[in-house]
């Protein structure tokens, strides 16, 4: 169809910057989805089922505020903590804490923490309410979950109990199936969540981000959603939200809450991994409790 239509079209500026923008998000994500994967596949072959059990309090409602600060210790991006979250549901932790874990561990790593910092030179503050907004958000969407949340809305796979190796198997064979499996499925969602970013980036004049920088309200209700679809990676989306001088603090602030938790490439991911009828429900959510811890915090801090 290519050869058919010609290739002229394809040197088009539009095209160009729609290809130019898909490859970088790809680019971008994909070290950290690598990292995500083999993080995946190692504690699914090495490490003892019994371990998260010990490390986590057994009250469903204690696990989730400490799997979310646990988040701190995984320094990637969006990519790599869903497939981390899914090998935690298969070892036995409970839904809840890995839902806050896969919130909280690109916010609040010590590299995005680094990078806003350097963003916002002199700024303390809006390093503080990032960690304590996306903290929140994590740990909220995790008791939410607790409560309204149902085993359902998981892919079946997700609902049995997996304990990891199997006697009489290689620990490195398990390794490298689980690997090659997770990063080709994952992969492949990533791409499209890409694609969708890309479109946007080339339809959306930036004359309209001047028509919402005005409203203090609507400002953080715009940037909230800009971050959605433009996808940026956690480890760089300080520098997007510090480039957008136009906007209140908080609205820049609520650009670097929800990016990390919610966009496209990682609603395409989340729909692999856990079922479309947990993706939808679940970024609805945590773009509505987002939006308004950024706005809280955000108002007493900034």
């Amino acid at each position: 169809m290519l050869l058919l239509a010609g290739s002229s079209w394809l040197n088009q500026p539009a095209v160009q910057a729609w290809r130019t923008v898909c490859l970088a998000i790809t680019v971008q994500a994909l070290p950290f989805l690598l990292l995500g994967t083999a993080l995946s596949g190692a504690i699914n072959a090495f490490v003892p089922a019994e371990l998260f059990t010990k490390v986590l309090p057994r009250r469903a409602a204690l696990a989730v505020p400490v799997a979310g600060v646990a988040g701190a210790v995984l320094p990637g991006c969006e990519c790599a903590s869903v497939p981390v979250a899914n090998s935690l549901i298969r070892r036995g932790v409970t839904p809840a804490a890995a839902f806050a874990f896969l919130l909280s561990a690109p916010a609040i790593n010590p590299v995005v923490l680094t990078a806003t910092a350097v963003a916002f030179p002199g700024s303390p503050a809006m390093v503080a309410a990032r960690l304590l907004a996306s903290l929140g958000t994590a740990a909220v969407m995790g008791w939410l979950w607790l409560w309204l949340g149902k085993e359902e809305w998981l892919r079946p796979v997700l609902r049995h109990r997996h304990t990891g190796h199997r006697h009489g198997r290689s620990r490195r064979n398990e390794f490298r199936l689980g690997f090659q499996h997770d990063f080709l499925h994952a992969g492949g969602f990533l791409v499209l969540g890409a694609m969708a970013a890309a479109t946007f980036n080339v339809a959306v004049p930036r004359s309209v981000l001047d028509t919402f920088s005005g409203s203090p309200w609507l400002s953080v209700l715009f940037l909230a959603g800009l971050a959605v679809l433009l996808a940026v990676c956690s480890e760089a989306d300080a520098f997007v939200a510090a480039s957008l001088a136009g906007f209140s603090p908080t609205a820049r602030l609520a650009f670097m809450v929800v990016g990390p938790m919610v966009d496209l490439k990682l609603i395409a991911l989340q729909a692999g991994t856990f079922g479309r009828a947990f993706a939808w429900r679940f970024s609805t959510a945590t773009t509505a409790v987002a939006v308004a811890a950024s706005a809280l915090v955000g108002g007493a801090l900034l």
